[in-house]
């Protein structure tokens, strides 16, 4: 690893753990996010700090911030934007919706309809929108943070396995300690922390430092602990539907990139076990699955899959 991308990525955590106070392994997941290039999914309750977060994120990276709250009537050209009709020259016109980020935070992702949750997983997939036959790139980095309350199932949909697919991690954000709270409750005396956050890199370094991820190292041995890891969920007697390769893919390259924060340029066992539960249970169907029990059934499961597989030395 040069020096400089070590640099960036120490000087991206210290900033972003100014703001977002007592989560350094959340910090640190969604870093893994981002320089893996791909999404996030926080499932947690209000008011912890995660619209918080993504603004810190897109700040510490000089990155456009947008937040999208998802409601039910909410349309699919309220996300990509639409054609708008310029009477002046006789146009149609496209007017690009606040997807256009490089970090985009949709808010209760599950409380809209079908049809614009396919909208947005259009664009998490495809990196493009397509608007009345023309695409539209979207910008790079691009980065969607979603999320959902896991205790509130009134007037929401449920994602479909699909789009639980699209996002590389999901994990719970949590109440801070009580230490920490107090130190929330100092630091907001004189407004909004994240207000005042400096940019400590660029969309460039952060494009240089995805193209790091993609060079690190996985000996064999590594690889077959991971592919274990597939087969366990696979052959679980209580998982009806075990990762794909789509997801065992994912788990290979937020390892990459968790290695990187670590500062090596090789994976080893370790990392793909640290990793396992947040990039593997969403993505698990376990048999008589009903809503509110999924979430830790799935990760109660992951991690005994972990314990009956010999880590490799």
């Amino acid at each position: 690893m040069s020096p400089g991308i070590e640099e960036t990525i120490q000087r991206l955590q210290s900033n972003m753990e100014s703001v977002v106070l007592g989560k350094p392994d959340v910090v640190k997941l969604t870093l893994v996010a981002l320089l893996a290039g791909d999404h996030l999914l926080l499932e947690d309750v209000p008011g912890v700090g995660k619209t918080l977060l993504g603004k810190a994120l897109a700040r510490s990276i000089e990155g456009k911030f947008n937040r999208i709250q998802f409601t039910p009537d909410l349309l699919p050209s309220d996300i990509v934007g639409s054609s708008v009709f310029h009477a002046s020259d006789g146009e149609f016109r496209f007017h690009p919706g606040p997807i256009f980020a490089h970090v985009v935070l949709g808010d209760e992702i599950n409380r809209a309809p079908p049809k614009t949750q396919s909208a947005l997983l259009e664009a998490m997939s495809e990196r493009q929108v397509s608007v009345d036959g023309t695409t539209h790139k979207l910008p790079d980095p691009f980065l969607v943070i979603a999320t959902q309350n896991p205790y509130e199932f009134e007037g929401t949909y449920l994602l479909p396995e699909s789009q639980l697919d699209r996002f590389l991690l999901r994990i719970k954000v949590g109440y801070p300690p009580r230490e920490v709270e107090r130190q929330v409750f100092r630091s907001h005396q004189a407004g909004e922390p994240v207000d005042a956050l400096p940019s400590v890199a660029t969309v460039a370094d952060v494009l240089k430092i995805q193209e790091a991820v993609r060079a690190i190292h996985a000996d064999d041995s590594v690889l077959d602990y991971l592919q274990d890891i597939v087969e366990g969920t696979r052959n679980h007697r209580r998982i009806s539907v075990g990762l794909s390769t789509r997801g065992a893919l994912g788990l290979y390259r937020a390892g990459q990139a968790f290695a990187l924060l670590e500062r090596r340029s090789y994976m080893i066992p370790d990392d793909i076990k640290r990793l396992a539960v947040p990039v593997i249970a969403h993505r698990l169907i376990p048999e008589g699955f009903s809503a509110g029990t999924e979430r830790d059934a799935t990760e109660s499961m992951v991690e005994e899959i972990l314990v009956g597989i010999r880590v490799p030395v």
